[in-house]
């Protein structure tokens, strides 16, 4: 150990210098924080509510749908609600989840299992899925035909008798 013994006040000398040459930092905010907080804009946190409300309404509207749902173009009204209400619940998760909205990512979620339950109890049928088979167009409804004519009356019987 033949070292020599450091000179710890030369080495602090030198780290000093090193730090005086370093830009000086930028201010800091009034909290004391050395990096801001960026608080979400209220616009954003009132569009991630707008879209978790939106989705919300529409899944919770989909059981109460009051057109027939059976089949052909009425159907597809019906999946395509249900494709905006799964939407618009994706869209207020994600600006939930950013934005830190824990009640509204919750209800985001759950308008997207109801609505996506919705969608399912239609579709699934449609695919093979279950015991009962379903179609996606209506049967085509039969000609209408002339009603067959009426059989003509029976003449009088003859009368009968000695």
């Amino acid at each position: 150990m033949n070292e020599e013994p450091r000179n710890w006040d030369k080495e602090l000398a030198d780290i000093d210098k090193a730090i005086a040459r370093q830009p000086a930092p930028a201010p800091t905010p009034v909290g004391g924080a050395a990096t801001p907080v960026a608080h979400p804009q209220r616009r954003f946190v009132a569009l991630t509510w707008f879209w978790t409300a939106l989705a919300l309404v529409l899944a919770v509207a989909l059981p109460l749908w009051p057109n027939d749902k059976s089949c052909g173009l009425r159907l597809v009204f019906y999946l395509g609600a249900a494709a905006i209400a799964l939407l618009m619940g994706l869209l207020g998760a994600l600006s939930s989840w950013s934005y830190r909205r824990g009640l509204a990512h919750l209800l985001s979620l759950l308008a997207i299992v109801w609505a996506g339950i919705m969608a399912a109890r239609e579709i699934l049928p449609r695919a093979g899925y279950a015991r009962q088979e379903l179609h996606w167009t209506c049967p085509e409804s039969a000609p209408a035909t002339d009603p067959a004519p009426a059989p003509a009356p029976d003449p009088a019987p003859a009368p009968t008798g000695p």
